[in-house]
């Protein structure tokens, strides 16, 4: 990954996640420190990411591009970015990888940073734990080391806050990858847990000189706006979507926990039919021994009882982290409604 001292002449501007704790991991996956402490973003390509859900996103429907920068020591600067084309069935000639790969070349031509860093996804009320999000970033994080996703959530924006978050894979989730064993044993080896599955990276949002001197400029032209509104104490739908999605959530656990279940049931069924059998083996063999006889040749018990074959446990970490995040949502969202219903009383006890 190639990597270009820092210049200057520019700003950084408020961070839009402070980002949570940062894990430890060098290399691919490996451990030591982490590859990439923070994320610095253009201001533009914020606003590339922010038009291209505007333009072909709608409704659930999750809108991909590709992220493009360099690397300056422990910071990932995301300089540039271009979007992943809409394609039907019809388009089965498309090819995604040569689409890329002429894209970062037409780039390089007219001297723009083309180097790949990573991607970015919108996302439908923070619904972005995933499988297919999983085994993209493995790809990407395999891959490029210091690769990220950007996860955006244009719902939350909406309410008038950006929602945009960089995330990586835990040094312990790629080893898990990269073995493809995601059985309960496997991952309690590891101590995979849904909270360290994913790793947030704080992003810093930078603009230049000039381009400050211009957002003042349009501020100060720009009318007062109404901001009664945001004390407004109607709540919205956005609390209820997120119950919703919380509780289909919940449903797919509990589906999943029955099946665990009932695998653990199985498993000490047979576990005690093998015992069984091996005692009447043993008193046959004592009963022949005691007539003179042979004992019987002993059997392999692995093709009398077949072991049953354990579930993947990585669905069912995926969902427990996608509930976190619906929680870590309605958390937020009820703290801003009670915020708002508690300075309402102090202003009516104080007008009477």
């Amino acid at each position: 990954m190639a990597s270009r001292k820092e210049g200057t002449g520019s700003t950084a501007t408020s961070s839009s996640s402070a980002g949570g704790a940062v894990g430890k991991g060098k290399g691919k996956g490996g451990s030591g420190d982490s590859a990439v402490k923070q994320v610095q973003i253009d201001g533009l390509v914020v606003l590339k990411i922010i038009k291209h859900y505007q333009e072909e996103g709608q409704g659930t429907e999750v809108v991909q591009g590709v992220l493009l920068g360099l690397v300056v020591e422990d910071r990932l600067e995301i300089t540039n970015c271009f979007p992943f084309p809409q394609h039907t069935e019809d388009d089965a000639d498309f090819d995604e990888v040569q689409y890329q790969m002429e894209m970062m070349r037409s780039l390089r031509h007219v001297n723009i940073d083309h180097l790949h860093v990573g991607w970015y996804q919108s996302t439908y009320y923070g619904s972005f734990v995933t499988r297919a999000l999983l085994d993209s970033q493995f790809s990407y994080q395999h891959a490029i080391e210091e690769s990220v996703v950007l996860i955006y959530d244009p719902i939350k924006t909406a309410q008038g806050s950006l929602s945009l978050k960089a995330y990586r894979l835990t040094p312990k989730l790629m080893e898990v990858c990269k073995e493809k064993d995601f059985s309960p044993e496997a991952l309690k080896r590891a101590s995979i847990t849904f909270e360290h599955m994913f790793e947030e990276v704080p992003i810093v949002i930078k603009n230049s000189h000039l381009i400050n001197v211009l957002m003042w400029e349009l501020e100060k032209k720009s009318a007062v706006a109404d901001k009664h509104e945001l004390l407004s104490l109607a709540s919205s739908n956005h609390l209820g979507k997120n119950l919703q999605l919380l509780m289909d959530r919940v449903d797919e656990m509990s589906q999943d926990i029955i099946k665990y279940n009932t695998y653990m049931r199985n498993t000490s069924k047979q576990q005690q039919q093998k015992h069984q059998y091996q005692q009447r083996r043993q008193q046959e063999n004592m009963q022949r021994q005691s007539r003179g006889e042979p004992p019987l040749p002993e059997e392999d018990l692995s093709k009398l009882f077949k072991p049953h074959q354990a579930p993947a446990r990585m669905d069912s970490l995926l969902i427990a982290g996608q509930i976190n995040t619906y929680c870590q949502n309605i958390k937020e969202f009820t703290a801003q409604n009670l915020g708002k219903l508690f300075m309402a009383q102090a202003l009516q006890e104080y007008n009477n």
